[in-house]
């Protein structure tokens, strides 16, 4: 029997370019402004920081101001300026306040990625009124107030602007475990799909971008710990807890490894490029296959409760 590390193996997918370089020229985002909320970790971060490679000015918004910091000073040493704004984008009036820091800093935003989010696995049936408003307010409600504002206040300086929504996967197949966040994210699908016609003859474009599997810092905790609890078998067999975890998940993906989160980035920084002016209204899905898997045989099914380590309800 061969070993799945052996000459014969399949070789999954080809590793990205490396870590600092750029998939667009030098120079593409010379005197653009890129707004990014949710920017001041994780993917977010990592969306903004291939923004400014290119040459942009950055403003990063996001409700926790103590990351924004860190963000702002790592973010600008990689070429133009940087801005780090507090935000709750479930607040219109906040929203505002945002965009008149960005054009006091820099001007009015050309570009404008909607990352923020919210989400936490829970059974519908034990969600509080509380979970579900908070998870839409913050991922449907929240993308919708920031993408109205760029776009309102191009359509009054009569100027071209490009927006991405950062989307997932269960927006089209629904999410077990994840009804608010699934039911948000179809809405925020949604409004791509609708805001692209609305606004295309206005010189707006507005796409989506569906990651995949990126570990990243950011993590909640609740997904951290699913990931670590599907590899500690694997770590304990073979030592080494960040490599064994890391060959773990890439053997779930048909890519045969897991993406990195510049990965990301650089699919952004395309789509709302001079290269991609004819693309609006678009999807882009970056991770690897993952989410069109499906298997010969269906696995033995389990309850959302029992994955979630939950007794039966009302006991």
């Amino acid at each position: 029997m061969t070993d799945h590390v052996s000459a014969g193996a399949p070789p999954g997918l080809p590793a990205p370019a490396p870590h600092g370089t750029s998939a667009l020229p030098e120079g593409t985002y010379d005197g653009a402004v890129v707004l990014v909320t949710g920017g001041g970790t994780g993917l977010g971060k990592a969306i903004a920081a291939e923004f400014a490679r290119l040459g942009a000015d950055l403003v990063i918004a996001s409700r926790k101001e103590e990351r924004l910091k860190a963000a702002r000073d790592e973010l600008a040493g990689l070429g133009g300026r940087v801005a780090a704004v507090p935000c709750d984008i479930r607040d219109p009036d906040r929203v505002a306040e945002v965009f008149d820091a960005a054009q006091d800093a820099y001007g009015l935003p050309d570009v404008l990625v909607n990352n923020a989010a919210a989400n936490f696995p829970v059974p519908a049936e034990d969600m509080s009124p509380n979970a579900w408003r908070s998870v839409v307010d913050i991922t449907l409600t929240g993308t919708f107030f920031m993408t109205r504002e760029f776009a309102r206040r191009h359509l009054t300086a009569g100027t071209p602007g490009s927006v991405i929504n950062i989307g997932a996967s269960y927006a089209w197949t629904g999410g077990p475990g994840f009804a608010h966040s699934a039911a948000a994210k179809a809405g925020v699908h949604s409004l791509v799909e609708s805001l692209a016609v609305e606004w295309g003859p206005y010189g707006i474009q507005v796409n989506g971008l569906v990651p995949g599997l990126m570990p990243h810092e950011d993590m909640t905790a609740d997904i951290r710990e699913n990931l670590d609890r599907a590899t500690t078998a694997a770590t304990a067999a073979e030592g080494g807890e960040s490599d064994s975890r890391r060959r773990e998940l890439s053997s779930r993906q048909p890519a045969l490894r897991v993406g990195a989160p510049r990965e990301l980035g650089w699919a952004a920084t395309f789509l709302a490029s001079p290269y991609a002016r004819f693309i609006t209204g678009h999807t882009l899905v970056v991770d690897g296959a993952n989410w069109q898997r499906r298997g010969l045989v269906s696995p033995e099914m389990v309850t959302v409760r029992e994955q979630l380590g939950r007794g039966p309800f009302g006991r």
